[in-house]
């Protein structure tokens, strides 16, 4: 388990590497939601998603003959390409098992930043598993998309810092893959803040760590077939689970659809592009599925990684969804 000063060692230990992403606002937002809405806007993080915060956390944190010997992990795209990033500042080999339907503009990051790529099937090969294997072959240090402490420490500079320009909050919401960022984010709230209400929000196809909070143990899925490829996880972590049962209020669910609206309504109205996972807690407030209304809420817009191509069809044509999706 974490508490806050590993949150605060996180941050120390990613100053100045990682960026401190702006806090945005929309009058529109806080009307249609009766709520003041702060949105922290990690589709500005280096890498494109809160995901480097957690990578670079838990890289720089390995002895010099671990860095030596390299790193492996698994990731549909933000993870991968946070772990390839953070490796590249710190001169660390990297692996990186990714699956063969992986949105093009993240796989190509990726190898941009010097990894290697694996592919695997996900709906048939384990990913967990293969890059498992490669460890031990390789003796490569492994580094999880999100049951790691380092890596949900690190998540949790996202409200750390939130917390810091805004001040207290009422309501926080986030979304929900393996449940790193909500838990690091809990962690760093309720520290400050024993009433704050915690909020995750999953597609309706991928709910599995809100099924698994409702029946008290973790719970798996087929990989869910949804737009938001960053929340397509089958079951949450053992640590992300049992400090998301103890933080969160609720997990809540949205569409595909409603979080197109949600993507549509932040590049119209907030001016940025968002991949559909990080859109929403938008999506679950324009949606109403959380009761804010006279609250000061944060969201945190989780990632904008999203080739041109892939948000100019997701908007233009919502029938007949190729999904997962592949540019």
């Amino acid at each position: 388990m974490i508490d806050l000063e590993d949150v605060r060692a996180a941050q120390r230990r990613i100053e100045g590497v990682a960026n401190r992403t702006p806090v945005l606002t929309s009058r529109t937002l806080d009307v249609r939601t009766g709520a003041t809405v702060f949105l922290k806007a990690e589709t500005f993080q280096r890498g494109g998603a809160f995901k480097f915060r957690g990578a670079y956390n838990k890289v720089s944190s390995l002895t010099p003959e671990e860095r030596k010997r390299g790193v492996v992990t698994f990731s549909s795209g933000n993870h991968a390409q946070a772990v390839a990033f953070a490796t590249k500042v710190l001169g660390v080999p990297a692996t990186i098992v990714m699956p063969d339907d992986a949105p093009t503009a993240k796989r190509q990051a990726t190898e941009g930043y010097g990894a290697t790529v694996v592919t695997y099937d996900r709906y048939t090969q384990d990913r967990e598993q293969l890059a498992a294997q490669l460890s031990e072959e390789g003796g490569l240090v492994l580094v999880p998309p999100y049951d790691d402490p380092f890596i949900i420490a690190g998540q949790g500079t996202v409200a750390l810092e939130l917390l810091e320009e805004v001040g207290d909050l009422d309501v926080l919401v986030a979304p929900v893959g393996g449940g790193g960022l909500i838990a690091g984010c809990g962690v760093a709230c309720r520290s400050q803040s024993t009433t704050v209400r915690l909020f995750g929000v999953e597609p309706e196809l991928g709910d599995d760590t809100r099924r698994s909070l409702h029946a008290g143990e973790r719970i798996q899925i087929p990989v869910p077939r949804t737009i938001a490829d960053g929340q397509q996880v089958t079951q949450p972590g053992e640590l992300t689970f049992e400090l998301n049962r103890h933080l969160l209020e609720d997990v809540v669910l949205v569409s595909d659809e409603e979080i197109l609206d949600a993507m549509e309504f932040a590049f119209d109205r907030l001016k940025i592009v968002t991949e559909p996972s990080g859109a929403t807690g938008i999506a679950a407030l324009l949606q109403r599925r959380v009761e804010v209304k006279g609250a000061r809420v944060g969201v945190v817009v989780s990632g904008g990684n999203v080739g041109v191509q892939r948000f100019c069809e997701l908007l233009t044509s919502r029938q007949g969804l190729q999904i997962p999706h592949d540019s």
